[in-house]
C-alpha cells in the first residue's frame, strides 16, 4: 500500500485489496471512503468486497463512486459531509488516489483555506491539483471559464522588479497593455533598511505608497494571486478572479519564513529581538544598539539563497562601529553566527572585511544555523555542522539579538507549473525566459538564476527583460544577456563602505574605475553614494525607467 497522509482526519492511496484491511486497522484508520467505481478496472475488488472486510476488523465504509476527470460539485460536498460524519483518522482511495485527493482540496476550497496552502499539502503527497486550481479558488464550484481582465502584459509584483521592468517596457514603447498585479498599499525602499538599524535613515524616508509609483497608464490590480495555469494564459487571483495575459513578468519576490525558527514570532521586537529584514523592527536596531553599554550580542545569517547576503554583516559593522566610537565595544562580546561556511562568497572582498572582524574583535561561528529563540530568557540555540555533517544544537545567552529568518520563493510560486525543484521560478539565467512556458518572463528575488538577490540585480535584470519581451512582440531586434550583476555596498563603518560588484561564478564587474573606487578596499566616495545618490536613483530612475548604468547588452 501506498498510503500519503493529507491531514489529521484524512489520509489517501491508490487501489487497496480486501487483505490490506487489518494492515490500515493497525496503522489507526477508523473509516474507509472508496471513489473508484465498481468495475472500473478488471482485477479490481468491488466496493461490498472492501466493505465486508473494513466492518470485520471494526471499521466503517463509505461508498461515493468518481469517475475520472469527472468530479461534480455536488461529489465534493457528499465528500465533504461524508468526512466529517465518519470517525477519524480516515483512508480515502481510488485508482491512483488522485480523485480523493481531488475531493479533499475542494472541500478544503469550500471551507475557506488558503489555495496555496492546499496546493502545498498536495504536492507534498505527490498529487498534482493544477488542473482543478481555479475550481478551489472558487470555493470547490466549478466557475465559468471567462476571463475577469485580460491585458497584453501582466506583471506579478509591484516592488523593486515588478515595476523597474514595467516602466522599462514603456521607457521602449509607450501606449503598451501593461497590468500590473499586486495586493500591497506601499513600496518599500528595502536596502535603507540597513541605514535605518544603522541610526543613519529614518525608516518613514524608505516607504512610498504604491500608487504614486505605478507608471501612468499600467493597470494596477490590488489582488494577490493564488495559482497559475500557463497552458491557459491565466493568472488565479483571490476569490477565483481570472486574469488572462499574452505576455507574463513574475517579479513577486520572496518569502521570509519568520515561522522557520522556532520562538521567533513571540519575541519580534522585545526582548532584545531585531531585525532589519522588517521595515517596523530597523528602527528597535538603532534603540538597542544605541542603549547597549555592555554584554553580548549576537548577529545570524540563515542558510542560502537570501536577499542581500552582505545585510547580515552590515548590521554587525554599523552596530559595532558605534559602540567603537563610543568606547565601549570591550565591554560587548560580539558573534557573528553564520549558516555558511564563509564569510562572504567573493573571496576578493574577504580580506578588507576580515580587517574590520579584527577591528570589532567579532566571534565568527560558521555552519551555525539559528533554530530556536527563547526571548524572555534571552537564549539561542543554533545547529552547528561539523565538516564530516555531524551536527549538535549549541545554547548560547545574548542581550540583544539581530535575526535574519530563513528565505523561500512564495507559496503560490512554489506549488506553481513555474516552480523548479527547489520552488524557485525556472529561468534561462542569461535571457530570464522561462525554460519551459516562452511566453514568461522572470526577475527579481523569486527567479532562480544564480545571482545575488539585490536591488542593484533588480536594476540591471528591468531592462534585459524588457527587450526580450518586446523583442518576442517585434517591437525591438535582439536578445539581452544578463550577466549575473549584483551589488552589496558593504558598511564596513559609518562613512566608509566595501563595494562589492559581481556577476555569475563571482566574476568582478566592477562599475568605477580603480582609482575613483576601488571595491576591494573601504571607500568614502562608496559611502556617499550609498547615503545620498543610490536612494534618489532608485526612486527617480530605476522606478521610472532612466536605465543609468544598466543598459544591456544585445545580439542578433
Amino acid at each position: 500500500m501506498d498510503v500519503k497522509r493529507i491531514s489529521e482526519t484524512l489520509s489517501v492511496s491508490p487501489q487497496i485489496l480486501p487483505d490490506n484491511i487489518s494492515e490500515l486497522a493497525k496503522l489507526g484508520f477508523k473509516a474507509i471512503i472508496c471513489n473508484r467505481p465498481d468495475g472500473e478496472g478488471a482485477d479490481q475488488p468491488t466496493f461490498a468486497e472492501i466493505q465486508e472486510a473494513a466492518h470485520k476488523a471494526g471499521m466503517e465504509a463509505a461508498y461515493i463512486p468518481i469517475i475520472a476527470g469527472k468530479v461534480q460539485d455536488s461529489d465534493t460536498t457528499t465528500f465533504g459531509d461524508t468526512l466529517a460524519s465518519l470517525p477519524h483518522p480516515v483512508l480515502a482511495y481510488c485508482r491512483t488516489g488522485t480523485r480523493s485527493a481531488t475531493l479533499w482540496s475542494l472541500n478544503e476550497g469550500a471551507k475557506g483555506r488558503p489555495l496555496p496552502e492546499i496546493l502545498q499539502t498536495t504536492k507534498t503527497a505527490g498529487y498534482d491539483m493544477s488542473g482543478v486550481v481555479r475550481r478551489i479558488a472558487n470555493g470547490g464550484r466549478t466557475p465559468t471559464d471567462v476571463a475577469d481582465a485580460t491585458h497584453d502584459i501582466v506583471i506579478i509584483g509591484g516592488g523593486a522588479a515588478g515595476i523597474s521592468v514595467a516602466a522599462s517596457l514603456l521607457h521602449r514603447k509607450k501606449g503598451l497593455d501593461i497590468a500590473i498585479i499586486d495586493p500591497a498599499d506601499v513600496h518599500y525602499y528595502q536596502p535603507g533598511w540597513t541605514m535605518v538599524g544603522g541610526g543613519i535613515f529614518d525608516a518613514e524616508d524608505t516607504v512610498r505608497t504604491m500608487g504614486s509609483l505605478i507608471p501612468e497608464g499600467v493597470h494596477w490590480i490590488k489582488a494577490a494571486v493564488s495559482a497559475f495555469e500557463p497552458e491557459k494564459n491565466a493568472v488565479i487571483l483571490d476569490g477565483c478572479r481570472v486574469v488572462k495575459y499574452n505576455r507574463l513578468v513574475v517579479a513577486p519576490g520572496l518569502k521570509l519564513n519568520w515561522n522557520g525558527i522556532e520562538g521567533l514570532v513571540e519575541t519580534l521586537g522585545r526582548n532584545g529581538v531585531t531585525s532589519n529584514y522588517r521595515y517596523d523592527l530597523a528602527p528597535y536596531t538603532w534603540e538597542l544598539v544605541n542603549s547597549l553599554k555592555e554584554g553580548r550580542a549576537l548577529f545570524t545569517q540563515p542558510p542560502m539563497p537570501i536577499k542581500c547576503a552582505g545585510a547580515p554583516q552590515k548590521s554587525l559593522y554599523l552596530s559595532a562601529d558605534h559602540w567603537y566610537r563610543n568606547g565601549v565595544i570591550n565591554d560587548i562580546d560580539i558573534e557573528f553566527y553564520n549558516a555558511g561556511g564563509v564569510l562572504f562568497g567573493v573571496k576578493e572582498y574577504v580580506p578588507a572585511l576580515m580587517e574590520y572582524v579584527k577591528k570589532y574583535n567579532a566571534d565568527l561561528k560558521f555552519s551555525h544555523n539559528l533554530v530556536r529563540i527563547d526571548g524572555p530568557k534571552k537564549t539561542a540555540w543554533f545547529n552547528k555542522t561539523d565538516a564530516d555533517g555531524n551536527s549538535e544544537v549549541i545554547e548560547t545567552r545574548f542581550d540583544m539579538i539581530h535575526v535574519v529568518p530563513p528565505q523561500c520563493a512564495p507559496d503560490f510560486i512554489q506549488v506553481s507549473p513555474l516552480a523548479d525543484a527547489a520552488g524557485w521560478v525556472d529561468v534561462d539565467q542569461t535571457t530570464l525566459r522561462h525554460k519551459t512556458y516562452e511566453n514568461i518572463w522572470s526577475l527579481g528575488d523569486v527567479m532562480n538564476a544564480p545571482n545575488a538577490k539585490t536591488a542593484a540585480a533588480a536594476r540591471k535584470q528591468a531592462p534585459v527583460v524588457a527587450n526580450n519581451l518586446l523583442s518576442d512582440m517585434g517591437v525591438t531586434s535582439g536578445v539581452a544577456h544578463y550577466d549575473g550583476y549584483g551589488s552589496c555596498p558593504l558598511t564596513v563603518e559609518r562613512g566608509k563602505i566595501v563595494l562589492a560588484e559581481f556577476g555569475y561564478g563571482g566574476k568582478l564587474l566592477p562599475s568605477f574605475p580603480s582609482w575613483l573606487i576601488n571595491g576591494q578596499k573601504p571607500s568614502r566616495l562608496a559611502w556617499l553614494m550609498k547615503e545620498k545618490i543610490l536612494p534618489p536613483i532608485y526612486w527617480q530612475a530605476m522606478l521610472r525607467g532612466r536605465e543609468w548604468l544598466a543598459q544591456p547588452e544585445i545580439t542578433d
